[in-house]
């Protein structure tokens, strides 16, 4: 590579331009983590099937168009990829330049949620509706302004060669920085984004090298503020509802707990197989609340059955793995940790995302990762991968 963000390579002149040079074994396109953006492509098509399947006959929320919701997935997940593509052209490192900006955009965003021109969706006040059907989640793109921010703290004088870890200072320097949009995504409320961004700032600060006082101590004030939040009555109701009927999932089966006894049944009816796509009794029968969005995997488990649940979880896994070797790799502890807060936030999303369809976590209307229809969630997720491909095309082809 000629630069840090160049598409250029070494060693080839206009001579050689063409696809010898895009193949050549030090371009770009060789150098791209294929398993992990093949995984991500393939969870993509795999969200549009099941996204089409549980929104076709749904007329109330499609405008009478069967291929509303399919059109309108691809298209996202479109724009994801060139959001993709523009981070990879950058760079993670002249991003890193511009983390005070991006910083800046993202808390505006979640600030403007909070005036009159928010929107309260699902009991959440976390959307900016612009009409036409088009609406944004500035809660999204925090989780990246998040990683990007803390990573830039907490590597500074180590990639400079000043510290061989994060001081004490540093730390709460990086922390103070995730606890500003934390508490502002807390007044939405949008409880579910932020034990992902607490999650985040855990995974962010095992990568650090920072002590495990500070470790221990992050867990330890998320034990005490959850009780705070439960003494002070911070919760909505519905918020509460939704513990409860995962405390006990036979609470009103014909409210609160409907959602989660709705899912297990229609994964439950998957067997090994599936009943086949289109054919689950189930989605069609439109039983199953949200299942474009928070509850998508409810479509792979009665239509595609265990093999096609499991497909998923397994593409899920591949990009994990990646990730984590792309962590591994990073020759400057910067990327380190910004792909193991990528990392942190893909595992505990995926997490909960499949575990709340389950049963076994509480409902928190969290989407999955490159499969649930929307549009916010799309683009950062792409973007993520872009922060992840970058910091593997610019590492020395020697390491």
């Amino acid at each position: 590579m000629t630069g840090a963000n160049s598409f250029s390579v070494s060693g080839y002149g206009p001579e050689r331009a063409g696809w010898t040079r895009v193949f050549a074994r030090d371009s770009v396109a060789r150098r791209l983590d294929w398993p992990m953006l093949l995984s991500g492509l393939a969870l993509s098509g795999l969200g549009s099937l099941l996204v089409f399947s549980a929104t076709r006959n749904r007329t109330e929320i499609n405008q009478g168009d069967p291929y509303y919701f399919l059109i309108r997935h691809v298209m996202n997940t479109g724009i994801g990829l060139a959001l993709m593509i523009g981070v990879v052209w950058l760079g993670h490192r002249t991003l890193r330049t511009a983390v005070p900006i991006l910083y800046g955009v993202s808390l505006f965003g979640v600030l403007l949620v909070l005036t009159p021109l928010g929107a309260t969706i699902n009991g959440s006040r976390n959307w900016i509706v612009f009409g036409g059907g088009f609406s944004l989640q500035p809660a999204e793109f925090v989780k990246i302004t998040i990683i990007l921010g803390m990573a830039m703290l907490l590597s500074a004088r180590v990639d400079a060669g000043d510290k061989k870890y994060p001081d004490h200072r540093t730390v709460l320097q990086a922390l103070g920085l995730a606890a500003v949009p934390i508490l502002i995504v807390l007044l939405m409320p949008d409880l579910g984004t932020v034990l992902v961004l607490v999650t985040i700032i855990l995974g962010v600060l095992l990568a650090s090298g920072a002590s495990n006082r500070w470790i221990f101590g992050m867990i330890t004030a998320g034990v005490v503020g959850c009780i705070a939040i439960w003494q002070l009555h911070i919760l909505d109701e519905y918020q509460i509802a939704r513990f409860a009927a995962f405390a006990n999932p036979s609470l009103d089966p014909a409210g609160v707990g409907y959602n989660t006894n709705q899912a297990r049944i229609a994964i439950g009816s998957g067997g090994l197989t599936g009943a086949g796509l289109f054919h689950g009794s189930q989605t069609t029968g439109q039983f199953v609340p949200e299942q474009q969005t928070d509850f998508v995997f409810t479509v792979a488990g009665e239509e595609l059955g265990f093999v096609g649940a499991g497909l998923i979880i397994l593409l899920l896994g591949v990009v994990l793995w990646r990730a984590c070797r792309i962590a591994r790799d990073s020759t400057e502890l910067y990327g380190t940790i910004v792909a193991a807060g990528i990392v942190a936030w893909f595992a505990f999303q995926s997490f909960e995302n499949i575990g709340m369809t389950l049963g076994i976590m509480p409902v928190t209307g969290l989407p999955l990762p490159f499969v649930s229809y929307g549009g916010s969630s799309m683009f950062a997720v792409w973007m993520a991968v872009g922060l992840l491909q970058s910091i593997k095309v610019q590492r020395p082809m020697s390491a």
